[in-house]
């Protein structure tokens, strides 16, 4: 990859690598550039950073509009003096992606066809597709999922990122240190689908196989009482997990069943609260370390210890907008967000609608750090506690419960409320009704692996209700919340 000022450049489309099942080797002078340019980046003055992201995504533009059809055809009516200005672009939202897809790629490998059926084999989690492509999917919370396939030059300027702006300057020599220790890291996660965070764990796996034994996706999809016995065995020196189950397992923590010793502890997938922070870093006496990512990209924003999530604004452009897609001022929040991914080009996302609300701080953050800063909203799911056998309490994760739907069914515009101890209601959207039968069934076997066999099941024709900011569902609901103010999540 080129260096500060030049933009990332993408494998050649012409020539697409056979498909294997094995990562080509680093390329070390790229990881080099890109981590030079993103250390450099985040000291630039304001008109300076500017000035590259600018000649970035008009470099994006022009190679969208010669490299593929859908772009080509979006851009035909626009004016050229428009094609200066960013936001005088037209907007591509999910559906507009997914209905076109073949015609937005970029490479004549990435077919959606082909592509379903790699991500319909859960072995090639993680692995390539076409030699070099890494394949992610999304959850529908809009009521439809995504793919979205990243080549190389995105790889390393996510890599880049995560390594020197998330983990720190000094990452590299921590992680080597660690290495040396027989330190190990969990990811503790929803399992089941090509989610970005598993996929990412399973690749490094694949690339640097003396290191598989000490990176371990362990899934979230298994009972509480199991999962805190392989956390036991396991002792993991650094875990990543999402805000709500990082407190579950602090809590686990605190009543004497999970016995570990975490250094570190990152969060990202939801809201990382100010309370949820504390809690976790004060049980485990951990350093605890948000961000922000998307299937889009992988790291838009990493967190600061004002509470703030800064934003990676030399390789992704968010333009916060309000339901007419107009531009909201700092300190409001948006409807949504437009997110332009200046790294990717096989499959190129220009004012792409994220659907996630964000507020702009309007002033410098006290943490010193130049980069844009802002708080993310979402649709807020809630944990649930049912009563299953004996009794008993049993707490599920609603970002568990999301996935057994949507990969046991391939059910996305769906709502799960709780009514009581032993009941739950299942909304499916209109279009999703054919589904409703092998969705209810899904449920039902994974409530049983839970011991929770007598929790009922009804459900309801009627659509889903409580959506949140920029459209997404508010998917797992107790009954009693759902009047109340939406929590804050990322994508």
């Amino acid at each position: 990859m080129a260096g500060m000022g030049q933009t990332a450049r993408a494998p050649s489309t012409a020539q697409v690598p056979t498909r294997t099942d094995s990562w080509p080797w680093p390329d070390y002078l790229r990881s080099f550039a890109c981590a030079w340019d993103i250390c450099q980046a985040a000291w630039l003055p304001p008109r300076d950073l500017r000035t590259l992201v600018r000649r970035r995504w008009q470099n994006l533009v022009s190679f969208a509009r010669d490299r593929s059809a859908l772009y080509r055809a979006l851009y035909a009516g626009v004016r050229e003096q428009d094609l200066e200005s960013l936001s005088a672009l037209p907007i591509v939202t999910k559906t507009m992606m997914m209905n076109g897809f073949d015609k937005l790629v970029t490479s004549p490998a990435l077919q959606r066809r082909t592509l379903e059926a790699f991500i319909a084999d859960p072995q090639r989690v993680g692995r390539p597709f076409a030699g070099g492509f890494a394949v992610w999917t999304s959850s529908g919370t809009s009521g439809e999922p995504g793919i979205f396939v990243h080549d190389a030059s995105a790889l390393a300027v996510y890599d880049a990122l995560q390594l020197y702006r998330f983990r720190g300057a000094a990452a590299s020599i921590e992680m080597g240190v660690s290495s040396l220790a027989l330190g190990r890291f969990a990811l503790v996660a929803a399992t089941g689908g090509h989610f970005a965070g598993v996929a990412s764990v399973e690749r490094l796996r694949s690339m640097f196989p003396w290191m598989a034994q000490r990176l371990r996706v362990i899934t979230l999809m298994q009972p509480l009482d199991m999962l805190v016995a392989e956390l036991n065995e396991y002792q993991p020196s650094l875990i990543a997990t999402y805000p709500s189950a990082a407190a579950l397992l602090a809590q686990e923590q605190q009543a004497g069943r999970l016995r570990i010793d975490p250094t570190q502890v990152w969060t990202g997938g939801e809201c990382l609260s100010e309370a949820t922070r504390q809690i976790v870093q004060e049980t485990f006496g951990a350093d605890v370390r948000d961000e922000y990512g998307a299937s889009e990209f992988a790291s838009i924003a990493v967190g600061c210890p004002a509470g703030w999530l800064h934003v990676n604004a030399d390789w992704v452009v968010l333009e916060p907008v309000d339901d007419q897609y107009q531009p909201v001022a700092p300190g409001q929040p948006s409807h949504t967000v437009l997110l332009t991914n200046l790294a990717n080009r096989a499959q190129p996302l220009i004012r792409y609608d994220l659907g996630d609300s964000i507020t702009v701080r309007a002033g410098p953050c006290e943490c010193g750090n130049r980069l844009p800063a802002i708080h993310v909203q979402g649709r807020g799911d809630d944990l649930l506690e049912l009563h299953g056998r004996g009794g008993v309490a049993v707490r599920l994760l609603p970002l568990a419960l999301t996935t057994v739907l949507e990969e046991g069914a391939g059910l996305y515009d769906f709502q799960l409320v709780q009514l009581g101890p032993r009941a739950l209601r299942l909304h499916v959207g209109v279009r999703e009704h054919a589904k409703a039968d092998r969705a209810r069934s899904a449920l039902r076997g994974f409530l049983d692996c839970q011991g929770l066999d007598g929790v009922r099941i009804d459900q309801d024709t009627g659509p889903p209700r409580c959506r949140g900011a920029g459209g997404k569902l508010r998917r797992i609901i107790r009954e009693s919340e759902q009047h109340e103010p939406e929590l804050a999540t990322n994508h």
